[in-house]
């Protein structure tokens, strides 16, 4: 309706500028048109009825933010020789009181402390010069936290000042870019910032450490350690690579002025296998701020380029031909063999000179035996060759198993009892009894897989019970085997295979059995025949893969392959930083390599003197996983000595290692970064000051916000009299002027 009105007052205006067209006095027109056109308005304003509506606002105090650094680097002076970081801080919050509490009127002041975290404190306890202990800097954490409030909620936050040395180890670490950019300016305040520290220290440190995650045994490894040198002249200082304690290599790193890193390469070679925690460390040297980044530590798996392995056969056969071929196309199998290339029937003569070259046995089975990770016996009689006195090495190969290495005889003619070892040190190893006057047959027969067998590494063909079992049956039928009587599970021994159609004493001849000796293993292969698995089982369709499989589970079980000890340790993380605890996941598996749940894990955390530092205890869950804990420790190398024993078997033993830090992040690094700082002070619109300085500076904040708090009223401006007569005075003063001028 306003819009039609509206529309009538202009047709009215432009009907009278038309009528007046014919008037030749300028003046009179303009008289007319103006009059005209202020009672078009005025009955406008009187059909609209304006009101002014009345509002009762205030304005809503929104919050700052004063966000205090209390990390570790603010323990670092300012400037060398100077106070610390957190002291100026402390003293800049305690001067600039006043200036706080003056802006009472516009912003609810908070204060914060932060490190890793954010946490609200008063402005009393920030103006105190406590000793800073967080042990990293988030500072995007930190501008959230306080983004989000503590104790003003619904009032949005007007700015931040910032007090901080820069030191950042979260999402602002690599600068300001990218989604930290984006994190920042989604803020949406203004962060005034204070930057505390100048110049960086005088420092040494380890920065950093480049080293692959695993090296080969007896082969050289280099690690690259960078150093970090600030406020140094021209000088040497000596970089060692220590090995849980002892030293293992040595360089000398030449510092030099305006050349800020240093790359150090040193090179050993490992003599041992296992996991072990290094340390690269230099010298503190005189006047450095820090003296904890000075050293830096890490963890080295060492494993085996290749396994050496000692083959003995008594005579060349299907089966040594078929095993021998296997480890020599093996590139991790490095293969010392000997075999005879005669039998006893070719010629009468004596037995010890059948040999292609003379067997060294005192060589082989004296000083050379523990060079050797595994030694296979294949159709191997030892009493044809008295004159080489090898029954005298015999209990040096029982000893060299005890100790940790690993022995395998596989059957034929010259094995077990009808190689006259029932009686023998080897005896003692063996993972079957090779019982005097048990013979041997040539009856076909086709193994059976075991309870132990089912999931057991060394018999697994095919991933999951069912699937390995059929890979089993598939196989075809095997040529025979020697006659042996089981040992018992007391004894550490456990029948993988087994003939069901052939019985030993009453029970089915053990076909494939394994043994724990001492801290040794070993393997008892009852048939010459495995070649089938090979040879046969191609020619039959099947695939020779399962020849393959067999001995390569049999050799990596044999050696002690890491993956599969049936207790496996694995740290939280290789290296732990300062004040945090020590954790393990202990991976529990039975004698069938299935999970153990319920089973009790014992484990020592050990220093690098060997010193008991804890002892923890936890049953392993429905996974057969055990968690182990132990609270923080003292910088330097620790391992874990795990043991469990699964369904009273001897207990199995596994270790670990870890490195606790000397310095975290925090305080690898001791120079402060303003330029960052500066950063996001330009970004987000804020202020930027360094210290030292006196008083508050400017503080850019956002505008309060306006809020109803009271009733809305509206009062009429239309039902004024004045605004009739107006309109009443000038269509009357149109209609006379008209009249006088003869406009009817």
């Amino acid at each position: 309706m306003l819009a039609a009105a509206a529309l009538a007052a202009l047709a009215s205006v432009l009907l009278a500028w038309r009528g007046l067209r014919g008037e030749p006095r300028r003046g009179a027109r303009a008289a007319l048109l103006v009059l005209r056109i202020v009672a078009a308005v005025a009955a406008l304003f009187l059909l609209a009825e304006p009101a002014l509506r009345v509002v009762q606002t205030t304005r809503v105090r929104n919050r700052l933010a004063v966000l205090v650094d209390r990390s570790r680097s603010m323990n670092f002076p300012v400037a060398p020789g100077g106070e610390t970081r957190v002291a100026a801080a402390a003293r800049f919050i305690a001067e600039g009181r006043p200036g706080l509490d003056a802006l009472a009127s516009e912003a609810t002041v908070e204060g914060w402390g932060f490190a890793r975290d954010a946490w609200p404190a008063d402005l009393a306890a920030l103006s105190r010069a406590e000793p800073a202990t967080g042990g990293a800097t988030d500072l995007l954490g930190a501008l959230r936290s306080a983004a989000g409030g503590s104790g003003a909620p619904g009032r949005r936050l007007a700015g931040v000042l910032l007090l901080t040395d820069g030191a950042d180890n979260g999402a602002l670490a690599s600068g300001l870019a990218g989604q930290a950019r984006a994190d920042l300016l989604g803020l949406g305040v203004p962060v005034n910032v204070v930057a505390v520290g100048v110049d960086a220290p005088r420092d040494l440190a380890v920065e950093r450490v480049a080293v692959d995650d695993f090296a080969f045994v007896r082969s050289t490894v280099t690690v690259e350690a960078t150093l970090r040198a600030r406020g140094f002249g021209r000088e040497e200082v000596r970089v060692l690579l220590q090995r849980e304690g002892q030293v293992v290599a040595q360089a000398t790193a030449k510092l030099e002025p305006g050349k800020e890193t240093t790359v150090v390469p040193l090179s050993f070679a490992p003599d041992t296998t296992g996991t072990f925690v290094f340390t690269v460390s230099t010298p503190v040297l005189p006047g450095e701020a820090v003296a904890e980044n000075n050293s830096r530590s890490f963890v080295l798996r060492v494993i085996r380029d290749r396994v050496r392995v000692l083959l003995v056969a008594g005579h060349p056969s299907w089966d040594e031909r078929f095993l021998r071929g296997l480890l020599k196309q093996d590139p991790n199998v490095d293969l010392v063999s000997f075999f005879i290339l005669r039998t006893t029937g070719d010629n009468p003569g004596p037995q010890d000179q059948l040999s292609l070259i003379p067997f060294p046995v005192a060589e082989i089975f004296g000083e050379q035996l523990r060079t050797f990770d595994a030694v296979i016996f294949l159709d191997f009689a030892y009493q044809p060759y008295r004159s080489l006195d090898i029954e005298r090495f015999l209990p040096n190969l029982r000893e060299y198993v005890r100790g940790g290495g690993a022995f395998a005889m596989v059957g034929g003619g010259q094995s077990f009892a009808q190689g006259h070892y029932a009686g023998t040190p080897v005896a003692d190893i063996l993972a079957v009894n090779p019982v005097e006057g048990l013979g041997e047959t040539a009856e076909p027969f086709r193994p059976r897989l075991t309870a132990e067998g089912r999931r057991h590494p060394v018999t697994s063909l095919a991933p999951g019970e069912g699937a390995n079992e059929a890979a089993w049956s598939a196989l075809p039928p095997l040529p025979g085997l020697n006659f042996t009587a089981p040992l018992s599970a007391a004894e550490g021994a456990r029948v993988l295979l087994e003939a069901p159609t052939l019985l030993s004493g009453g029970r089915p001849a053990p076909v494939v059995a394994v043994r724990e000796v001492g801290k040794g293993r070993s393997l008892a292969v009852t048939t010459d025949g495995t070649w089938y698995w090979g040879f046969v089982a191609a020619g039959d369709g099947q695939g020779g893969r399962a020849h393959q499989k067999f001995w390569n589970g049999a050799l990596r079980w044999l050696v002690r392959d890491p993956s599969l000890t049936p207790l496996q340790v694995s740290p939280d993380r290789p290296a732990v930083e300062p004040g945090e605890p020590i954790g393990f996941s202990v991976a529990v598996r039975g004698p069938d390599y299935g999970p153990a749940p319920g089973t009790v894990v014992e484990g020592s955390l050990l220093a690098e003197d060997g010193r008991t530092v804890g002892r923890a205890q936890a049953r392993a869950g429905a996974d057969g996983t055990a968690r182990l804990e132990f609270p923080a420790a003292p910088p330097g190398a620790y391992r874990l000595q795990a043991s469990a024993e699964v369904a009273g078997a001897p207990a199995e033993r596994s270790a670990a290692a870890v490195a606790v830090r000397s310095s975290g992040a925090e305080d690898s690094d001791a120079a402060p970064r303003p330029e960052l700082l500066r950063q996001i002070a330009d970004a987000t619109g804020g202020t930027f000051t360094e210290l030292p300085r006196s008083g508050l500076p400017e503080l850019r904040l956002r505008e309060p916000e306006v809020v109803e708090i009271g009733r809305k009223r509206d009062e009429p401006l239309w039902d004024r009299w004045w605004y009739l007569a107006i309109l009443a005075g000038a269509l009357g003063g149109e209609w006379i002027l008209r009249r006088r001028l003869g406009h009817w």
